[in-house]
């Protein structure tokens, strides 16, 4: 797992299941972008997920499930972008809608920030 320096903009790059399981467990409000290489919409939302780490009260991570092929029936991966929030370490709300917002996101998370 690649975690971000404090003070870091980036989010967390998770390389296989364990460091997802390990990154939602740690984190009591956790965003996880789902994404593949050669996704232009994935590499769109790298600024967004930036925005999202600073201004969001969650942790962020991205994860590519094509490296740990069984995250794609685990978490039902059929597009990417797939965004989802995990709030103690279970997913509470997906999104699966190509480029979404800053604005959007965050909102998400708020929702589901105690």
């Amino acid at each position: 797992m690649s975690s971000p320096e404090a003070g870091s903009n980036r989010p967390t790059v998770l390389e296989k299941g364990s460091e997802l399981d390990e990154f939602v467990t740690e984190h009591d409000l956790a965003l996880v972008e789902f994404y593949t290489e050669g996704c232009s919409i994935c590499q769109s939302m790298e600024p967004i997920l930036g925005n999202v780490h600073r201004n969001a009260p969650a942790t962020v991570g991205t994860i590519n499930p094509r490296n740990d092929p069984p995250l794609i029936d685990e978490y039902n991966v059929r597009s990417v972008p797939l965004f989802v929030l995990f709030v103690d370490g279970e997913p509470v709300d997906r999104l699966a809608e190509g480029f979404v917002e800053t604005e959007r996101l965050v909102t998400l998370i708020e929702s589901h920030a105690t």
